[in-house]
């Protein structure tokens, strides 16, 4: 009698910022597996990005399309652009046993958790400080002045959001949050609700008909 586990979706959300992005990396790098969904996005290309592997680049009509045919388990608007995750790469993966990975804000997870039940973990990532915050996006170099003044007065509001996440890693320290979310994952992927086939496993060793 095997045990299996069903997949899990793991929920990173955070201010543009904050450094969920990163954390998203050293985790995929970790955990093999693990696996990022990819969203589709009517925002235009950034230089270096690849259609498919950092996000579906698809224009309003399409999105709406996707939308309306019930292809997307959550989708939002941000800062002008619509956003939303494909359904079923995310099921199929689930049903393979892998987890998979969400980098999105607090619309997109309120949705999701309308759907995913018992398979949803999230996390909410939080800055040290507001200057902070804002050094870290001036950093990165990818904003306009103007861009990063609508960031950090939309960040109030996302961190608003953050008694409706289950688990917060304040991110001080890189290795140290990464090492947060790599420990929850390890215990979420443990939880009773997850193991396929436990039952029977159990039942084999109270009655002695287990190997």
């Amino acid at each position: 009698m095997a045990i299996t586990r069903r997949g899990l979706m793991l929920v990173l959300s955070s201010p543009s910022g904050a450094g969920k992005s990163t954390i998203s990396r050293r985790l995929l790098e970790a955990e093999p597996n693990l696996v990022m969904s990819v969203s589709a996005t009517t925002r235009p290309r950034r230089p270096g990005e690849v259609d498919g592997r950092d996000y579906y680049f698809v224009d309003p009509t399409e999105f709406n399309l996707m939308v309306n045919r019930g292809e997307l388990l959550e989708h939002a608007k941000v800062f002008g652009n619509y956003y939303g995750t494909p359904r079923l790469p995310v099921e199929e993966a689930l049903r393979a046993g892998r987890d998979v990975l969400f980098d999105i804000d607090w619309q997109g997870t309120q949705q999701i958790e309308g759907v995913a039940g018992q398979d949803l973990v999230s996390v909410f990532i939080l800055p040290p400080s507001t200057r902070e915050l804002e050094r870290r996006l001036r950093a990165r170099a990818q904003d306009s002045d103007e861009v990063v003044a609508t960031r950090m007065a939309k960040a109030a509001d996302e961190i608003s959001h953050y008694p409706e996440y289950q688990y917060i890693i304040l991110n001080d320290d890189l290795d140290h949050s990464t090492i947060a979310v790599r420990a929850i994952l390890a215990a979420e992927r443990l939880r009773r609700e997850r193991l396929v086939g436990l039952t029977d496993f159990v039942k084999g060793l109270r009655d002695g008909s287990g190997d």
